[in-house]
């Protein structure tokens, strides 16, 4: 057994290359080799968001306060709020992040392939965002 104490970890900033916005990355965990399993707690301030991106093996994101927003390529944007729980296929391009009011954190969970968990890609622009309308 091995037990990561609250606050043992330090804080980390989301790199502008992959986030738009304040975004705070915490309690990161990855299994040991053969274990796949990554993990991150996100917080996204409102309006920060990930670029688009995929996984390889798939994600699952699960909401844990606040507001939020993900959308597949080419579907509708979705509200998420605390409690949902969010599956991207693998391979599949998205992007989530925080409403434009409201915080919004989650856990995400991937599996690594061949030493990834994810390929990102451009941003998420202000108008893919809906920045300027609200999304029911």
């Amino acid at each position: 057994m091995d037990i990561k104490r609250s606050g043992s970890i330090p804080s980390a900033r989301g790199p502008s290359d992959y986030f738009t916005g304040t975004v705070r990355i915490d309690a990161r965990f990855q299994g040991t080799e053969p274990a796949r399993v990554t993990g991150v707690t996100v917080t996204f301030e409102p309006g920060a968001r990930t670029a688009w991106h995929t996984h390889p093996l798939g994600q699952t994101l699960l909401v844990i306060s606040g507001l939020g927003r993900a959308q597949r390529e080419g579907g509708a944007i979705e509200v998420i709020r605390p409690g949902d729980i969010i599956w991207f296929e693998p391979g599949e391009k998205h992007w989530h992040g925080a409403s434009p009011t409201v915080a919004m954190s989650h856990v995400a969970i991937a599996e690594t392939l061949d030493g990834r968990a994810v390929d990102w890609m451009e941003k998420v622009t202000d108008a893919q965002y809906g920045a300027d309308r609200e999304i029911s």
